[in-house]
């Protein structure tokens, strides 16, 4: 079923006509739990990746022997989706309390070395095909493969994640890898993704409200202030849940395209470190597909479902519950990729 954005509450270029020339697309994958295949875009699904070719993997140096099997995190989410979709009794059973502490167990692998190169989870996959705004990639690559490390031990702090993305020719596979190797424990749940197909919609979006014109970003500035002050005098609370930031620029989820929000960090320059153009947002991993503060998002076929479980169907958690904003690089989409969690 395919998802559609509702209209905006207001019509931010009829307020602000100067937001035409910044107006851009971005495409919401809208991923919902399903069956993908190798053949189609996906979050958590099986990749078209070649049986002869080394399948990624971490050779950082850290810790990776203690964790949570991927099996007891897919079984557990599993317990619980069945247990609150009961109509009577609602919520787990005592022994299903029972099973979800067993499956809550970290478990340790013996022999695992700290220099043993670590498989990386498949996190997404994306065809042009099906995407209209993921850009190209290189030498005529139609197929991009996202790929993380499931444990925060990598960079400077030792706390960071580690990404690997991949472009490849989707033609040129003739043997597909059907078991590829998986990490016999995580250190955070929030890396495993559950399979979900994908249904993209490209909608508009415009810029984050620091990156426009000082003189833009002072009126929206104050068109919003001047909403709160008459919320105020009339507790109208729908007036003042009206925002350029959470309601008309861009919409929270899983997204490829657009313009990366930067609500926790001030914007940050993404410079490509090969050559210095500055880079493009390739894609957002998002915690959630909307919630309270961007709730106008949800899609016309979702209303009224509550945001959990339904706003968070990929199960993949970034940090504390933000989002990981991926930069390409326009010039050259070879050159290493830059990142941004917000």
């Amino acid at each position: 079923m395919s998802r559609t954005t509702p209209p905006r509450p207001l019509d931010v270029e009829a307020l602000f006509p100067e937001l035409s020339a910044h107006r851009g697309t971005t495409t919401r994958l809208h991923p919902r739990p399903g069956r993908p295949d190798v053949a189609t875009s996906s979050v958590g699904g099986p990749l078209l990746w070649p049986s002869q070719e080394a399948w990624p993997v971490c050779t950082e140096s850290h810790g990776h022997a203690r964790g949570r099997r991927p099996a007891d995190i897919h079984r557990r989410r599993q317990i619980l989706a069945a247990a609150w979709r009961r109509e009577t009794d609602p919520g787990p059973t005592d022994e299903e309390r029972r099973s979800l502490e067993e499956l809550d167990r970290r478990h340790r692998v013996e022999g695992a070395a700290v220099t043993d190169p670590l498989p990386l989870i498949g996190l997404a996959q994306l065809y042009r095909k099906d995407i209209p705004d993921l850009a190209a990639g290189p030498d005529g690559c139609d197929l991009l493969q996202v790929f993380w490390c499931p444990f925060d031990a990598h960079g400077p702090g030792g706390h960071g994640m580690l990404l690997d993305l991949r472009w490849r020719r989707s033609w040129e596979v003739t043997q597909v890898l059907t078991e590829p190797p998986q990490p016999q424990v995580v250190g955070f749940e929030g890396y495993v993704p559950e399979p979900c197909v994908l249904h993209p919609e490209q909608v508009a979006t415009y810029p984050f409200a620091g990156l426009l014109p000082e003189d833009l970003c002072a009126r929206i500035d104050a068109w919003e202030e001047s909403l709160e002050e008459a919320a105020e005098e009339s507790a109208d609370e729908d007036t003042a849940a009206v925002g350029y930031q959470y309601d008309l620029s861009i919409p929270p989820g899983w997204r490829v395209g657009g313009f990366a929000s930067w609500h926790t960090t001030d914007p940050a320059p993404m410079d490509c470190p090969t050559c210095t153009t500055p880079m493009h947002l390739l894609l957002t991993v998002d915690s959630s597909e909307w919630d309270g503060g961007s709730g106008s998002w949800t899609p016309l076929e979702e209303r009224g479902l509550p945001p959990h479980p339904h706003a968070a169907p990929t199960e993949v958690t970034v940090g504390r519950w933000g989002e990981l904003n991926i930069f390409a690089c326009p010039g050259n989409p070879a050159h290493p990729h830059r990142w941004s969690v917000q």
